[in-house]
């Protein structure tokens, strides 16, 4: 939607290096920092700016001999985000200085023996080669302090480099920066590279205890402690974040005495406090921002029963076994978020890497469930079953409409190859940018950014939600939560009779994807499904 005479594709940041943006995390362990990150850079690359993650913990964690793991029973991370980092190129016994000469320290548990080893003798600091206590992270160790300035420091070289060679729109650096001396060297390594660069910090705060406690169990549950007694990981844990209390300094004076754009978050958007924020790209990640929240919920998808075209009675069955399907998992869905809280604990006993939803479920028997449709017909008709029943909130929203063909709207795709070659194969070569020509013409640029404040509502409310909607805007919602990139979104196939059920989940979504069965009039669902392209493939 950026589209002009100095940018005819709408790739701004190409030409500008002014409109690229660094955004800086700052907080404290345990405050929601990659929670923020991971759906932060869903949504801006969803909005096509190319952006990428770089988090230092896990950089952290290779250099020293622990690899980041995913969680096992959420989606994984898409294999972009924080790319493998050989721990041979970080200086591990030294510090670069400014003028790119090596500081050696003394002997620290990170050396490595005459044999290329690591050593596995407890030094001070950490209690092995590859331990990451507490110690580790206390602001008096000298020498792990600065094995962690200099990994912060290369992964932001990581950054600058992602953004001024190869391309990047907006570079995420995720890290705890709680000190105004480490952003003050993050700001002068960046001014150094290039001073354009725009440079935004994001301070997560959380003084919700309920918040808390979630996020540290998620913690625990986490790379550096995953397999460890539960109890003796929650006491390190906790003297870790009391090592980064003793001299954490938040967003305030230093960033507005420096005209530094921030945004401070609150409680996982319960309230925002910004300043200085400049131009449009600031300015919506904001408001994004203020729509999160962490209530417990499913989020289903699926395209209109068949038409008027293709079996109006096909199409009513459909709408039928449809509620009665929704109707059935919504009350399981109950049953089974009771049964977790039952059985919850914390600190959690071993082997439990389920952490719950911190919000209070005390309302899961009033939750509201939200059917949506578009304002065409075919998806109303889909609803009607719902919009029977007082326990389901029917609306039709018009920005759910399917993508209009302009003035080809009503034409077959074989129609269109005969009558209109050119308008044929200009879609077929570029479908992401192509406009259909004519009053009220469409792209599928145009439906993402008329479904931008959709997705929006989608994550602000925290009622379960039914979208019943058309191929193009389906494939562009399930772009969003499923994290596909760009070239993927035009050609994801979306059939009739696919259900899809989305579970937003502290670190990533649970997936679920169903296809009806006309026989039965009921969904079966297609065990660890994944995207597929239309003529077949995966995405």
């Amino acid at each position: 939607m950026t589209r002009s005479k100095v940018s005819p594709d709408g790739r701004i940041p190409d030409r500008d290096v002014a409109a690229k943006l660094v955004i800086v995390m700052v907080g404290l362990p345990a405050r929601g920092k990659s929670y923020i990150t991971k759906k932060l850079q869903r949504y801006l690359s969803w909005q096509q700016h190319r952006s990428r993650i770089f988090n230092v913990g896990n950089r952290r964690r290779i250099a020293t001999g622990r690899k980041a793991s995913v969680h096992p029973k959420l989606a994984p991370e898409p294999a972009h985000l924080d790319p493998p980092v050989e721990a041979a190129s970080i200086l591990l016994q030294g510090v670069r200085q400014a003028d790119g000469s090596t500081r050696y320290l003394e002997p620290t548990a990170l050396d490595l023996n005459e044999d290329g080893q690591k050593n596995q003798t407890a030094k001070e600091g950490m209690e092995d080669d590859n331990d990451q206590s507490a110690k580790f992270f206390d602001p008096k160790n000298e020498k792990a302090a600065a094995v962690r300035e200099q990994v912060a420091m290369e992964t932001l070289d990581e950054l600058l480099d992602y953004l001024l060679l190869e391309g990047g729109h907006v570079g995420i650096f995720d890290a705890t920066n709680s000190t105004i001396k480490r952003r003050q060297n993050i700001v002068q390594r960046i001014r150094e590279r290039e001073p354009k660069l725009g440079i935004l910090f994001i301070e997560s705060i959380c003084k919700d205890p309920q918040v808390l406690e979630a996020n540290m169990r998620l913690k625990l549950s986490g790379p550096d402690y995953r397999d460890k007694d539960p109890k003796k990981s929650l006491e390190d844990f906790k003297a870790r974040v009391a090592a980064y209390e003793s001299a954490y300094e938040p967003l305030g004076a230093y960033e507005e005495e420096n005209d530094l754009q921030y945004i401070q978050m609150i409680d996982v958007g319960k309230k925002l406090v910004q300043n200085r924020l400049k131009g449009f790209l600031s300015g919506g990640i904001s408001t994004y921002l203020t729509s999160f929240n962490l209530s417990p919920r499913q989020i289903w998808i699926t395209r209109h029963g068949q038409s008027v075209d293709n079996e109006l009675e096909r199409g009513h069955c459909y709408g039928q076994a449809l509620y009665s399907f929704i109707t059935y998992k919504r009350q399981e869905w109950l049953i089974d978020q009771k049964d977790k809280l039952s059985k919850a604990s914390f600190p959690p006993l071993p082997g439990d890497n389920t952490p719950p939803y911190p919000e209070s479920n005390g309302d899961l028997d009033e939750k509201n469930f939200c059917v949506w449709t578009s304002m065409l017909r075919r998806s109303v008709e889909t609803a009607e079953y719902f919009d029977a029943d007082d326990d389901y909130d029917v609306k039709h929203w018009e920005m759910l409409n399917e993508l209009n063909s302009g003035r080809l709207e009503g034409m077959t795709y074989a129609e269109i190859e005969r009558d209109h070659p050119e308008e044929f194969k200009k879609r077929a070569e570029d479908k992401l940018n192509y406009i259909y020509p004519g009053v009220g013409g469409e792209g599928y640029l145009q439906v993402i950014s008329r479904l931008r404040d959709m997705v929006r509502e989608i994550e602000r409310i925290t009622d379960h939600v039914l979208i019943i909607g058309h191929r193009s805007v389906c494939r562009v919602l399930m772009a969003y939560f499923m994290h596909l990139t760009r070239e993927d979104i035009t050609d994801m196939d979306v059939p009739l009779g696919m259900l899809y059920a989305i579970e937003p989940k502290p670190y990533g979504i649970e997936f679920h994807a169903y296809r009806y069965n006309e026989e039965q009039r009921w969904f079966d669902e297609l065990p660890n499904y994944r995207p597929q392209m239309v003529g077949g493939g995966l995405i």
